[in-house]
């Protein structure tokens, strides 16, 4: 064949179709697989096996090793794992990204034709894209993308040419005589660059194994490109970890750092590493690549094997070696990359606003963790506040204040970027429970942004009554200190309820609390109203008390109503399981 513009323009667009057609798949069986990929990544990060696994088993389902470290990079940005956990996980990300070669050699080089099953594949998702279940749309998203991932490995074998087509580049390359070790790096420097100028490391791997099926380059030096792809995948997640807090920034740098740590090591072992693949490589499928002639039938099938073999060992070779250093690691990145103290440590959601969001499911995983920590710094303004009520020294109670203005103002902030991002989660393919999640997430913010609010009142009303030396009685104060104290008990209940999964026991203490507050509320009311009647209060001290015991009592209703916003929650998805049995 002749190999003009036209192919170029071709072959390029069979590659956009390749890429394409591995997005939609990787998304679609993200949003079929989101609760079982949730679980995954809360229940099986804890160990060091555990977290590998998890990595590996992602990757496989997702497709992407890159949607992998994203998402870690995300996680360890938003607090929802530690860095070392993220490291393990990514360790597994890189095992699981080697069944792509796996899956690209088993259809676009085995001896089977199994690239007829494109157009049927996409023949199967047509009436599923209708379907009113949006989970049965996402298996149908996921049916094209399987498709046209066929159809587009079809095209670009169709539109690059063998070397025997061209007995010109033929000869030059045989007689061109480079250092071995040279060589070694000029591939792994094209592996690196074209994956990171097409950033898919998929693309770049199918790239690789055509030019080698087709003869342009052999099985050492597309070993070579494959581990420069391993250095190149990087870039992704670094690029997300720039818009990132510190944390982010020490997850992608160490992805960096075990996969050029890998390569480093992998060039003194490469000779005797790759006839370890080869003879493997003809103990599995009789041909090896180091000796099957270039124009036989068998040469493409045992290269592509040899490299898929190639990839799969490097990766588990080079997580075995690293997992004993994953210590060291995380000490190297913390020191290349140390926290700049309050910059880092401040609560913060700007990367929920610029960060890369994957499916609905898996962002509401770091929806749900901020909001935990939105709890959590509500419950801190309780404690602020409360020092501010009992402390005598004006140097403390300025402190406080200044504290609780900054807390208020974070608080708006943070409801107004969760509320933010979740209309963004919300645009996607929504399953019932996940919008029954988002609906609820959204009421819970707004609920926690009101307390932030209500403190900022109670800190101004404190300062009023500082400079203006109006004084409580004792029982006035009793009584404001016995509600901070039941405030204090709930906000405990709500913040467990936030930061775990909602239970039926802690639903029922909850609604103690609120039956003892309320109770108790009432008490000191009647208590109030008797005493200012009475006269025991002077009028600007009974002034004072009023605002904030009521503030006290919006307080309650606001932390009931975000543990009722759960219970709802969890008896709706009750249901809708119950529905389904």
């Amino acid at each position: 064949m002749t190999f003009d513009l036209l192919n170029i323009v071709t072959a390029l667009g069979a590659l956009g179709l390749f890429v394409y057609g591995m997005k939609t798949m990787s998304e679609g069986i993200q949003r079929v697989a989101g609760p079982w990929i949730r679980h995954l990544l809360s229940d099986l990060t804890q160990s060091t096996a555990g977290g590998i696994a998890n990595g590996f088993l992602t990757t496989v389902i997702v497709q992407s090793s890159s949607a992998t470290t994203v998402m870690m990079v995300s996680f360890v940005n938003a607090g929802i794992m530690k860095l070392k956990q993220a490291i393990n996980v990514i360790m597994g990300a890189n095992i699981g990204t080697t069944s792509t070669a796996v899956l690209i050699t088993l259809i676009g080089f085995s001896p089977f034709n199994v690239t007829i099953w494109g157009l049927p594949m996409l023949a199967i998702a047509f009436p599923l894209l209708f379907a009113n279940s949006s989970t049965i749309r996402s298996l149908g998203e996921f049916f094209v993308g399987f498709g046209l991932f066929i159809l587009g490995l079809v095209l670009i074998k169709a539109n690059i040419p063998t070397i025997n087509e061209f007995p010109e580049i033929a000869e030059l390359i045989a007689s061109v005589q480079i250092n071995s070790f040279l060589l070694f790096l000029i591939f792994v420097t094209i592996g690196a660059l074209f994956t990171v100028v097409i950033q898919s490391s998929s693309a770049s791997l199918v790239i690789t194994l055509t030019l080698a099926a087709n003869g342009f380059i052999d099985f050492e030096q597309a070993a070579a490109m494959v581990l420069g792809e391993n250095i190149g995948t990087t870039v992704t997640a670094n690029l997300a970890a720039n818009i990132g807090n510190v944390h982010a920034k020490r997850a992608a740098r160490a992805h960096s750092i075990f996969n050029v740590f890998g390569v480093v090591w992998m060039l003194l072992a490469f000779p005797f590493f790759i006839d370890g693949i080869a003879t493997f490589t003809n103990w599995v499928i009789g041909y090896s690549p180091l000796d099957v002639n270039p124009a036989s039938e068998q040469y493409q099938y045992a290269v592509n094997w040899g490299v898929a073999f190639f990839h799969i060992a490097f990766n588990l070779a080079n997580t075995f070696i690293f997992v004993w250093f994953t210590d060291i690691v995380v000490n190297l990145v913390v020191r290349l990359l140390p926290s700049q103290g309050k910059i880092d440590k401040e609560y913060t959601l700007e990367f929920i606003d610029r960060g890369p969001m994957g499916t609905p499911e898996l962002s509401l995983l770091e929806a749900k963790k901020e909001m935990a920590k939105f709890g959590w710094l509500t419950e801190k303004m309780l404690n602020y506040f409360t020092e501010l009520f009992n402390s005598k020294e004006r140097k403390i109670t300025d402190k406080r204040i200044r504290k609780l203005k900054k807390y208020e103002n974070i608080t708006d902030r943070i409801e107004l970027e969760i509320a933010d991002y979740l209309m963004k989660v919300s645009r996607g393919e929504l399953t019932s429970q996940t919008s029954e999640r988002v609906r609820s997430m959204l009421r819970i913010s707004s609920e926690l942004e009101r307390i932030g609010d209500l403190f900022f009142q109670m800190t101004i009303t404190m300062e009023k009554k500082i400079e203006d030396r109006i004084w409580f009685t004792p029982e006035q104060r009793s009584n404001i200190q016995e509600m901070l104290e039941m405030l204090r008990e709930a906000f405990e209940v709500m913040n467990n309820n936030l930061k775990d999964d909602v239970t039926d026991e802690n639903i029922a203490r909850a609604k103690e609390i609120k039956r003892k507050i309320m109770q108790r509320k009432e008490e000191i009311r009647k208590s109030h109203f008797k005493s200012v009647e009475l006269g025991d209060y002077n009028i600007h001290s009974g002034l004072v008390y009023n605002d904030l015991f009521n503030a006290c009592e919006k307080i309650t209703e606001n932390v009931t109503n975000v543990t009722e916003a759960m219970y709802n929650k969890m008896a709706e998805q009750q249901a809708q399981s119950n529905s389904r049995t």
